[in-house]
């Protein structure tokens, strides 16, 4: 099973560098677009490092549902778990 607090450690961190955010300020229930200004440009950049970290696929199907930083942890672990 994934560990999810390494999965957000990463997430985060990974959301810092692309984005210039300040890593304090993400949190599991930040929403990407209201809180930390993603769009859906962004999300194809964090979609495109998440690969590497996983080291599968990630289809457009397994971010469909994702709006906060909780739902790429679990999104994340998920395929994680799959990949297993």
């Amino acid at each position: 099973m994934a560990d999810k607090n390494a999965i957000f450690e990463h997430v985060a961190a990974t959301l810092a560098d692309l984005f210039d955010l300040d890593p304090k300020e993400i949190r599991l229930e930040s929403h990407l677009g209201e809180d930390l200004d993603i769009d859906s440009i962004d999300a194809i950049d964090l979609v495109v490092e998440l690969k590497k970290y996983v080291g599968k696929k990630i289809s457009p199907e397994d971010f469909k549902a994702v709006r906060t930083v909780e739902d790429i942890v679990n999104a994340v672990s998920e395929l994680m778990d799959k990949a297993e």
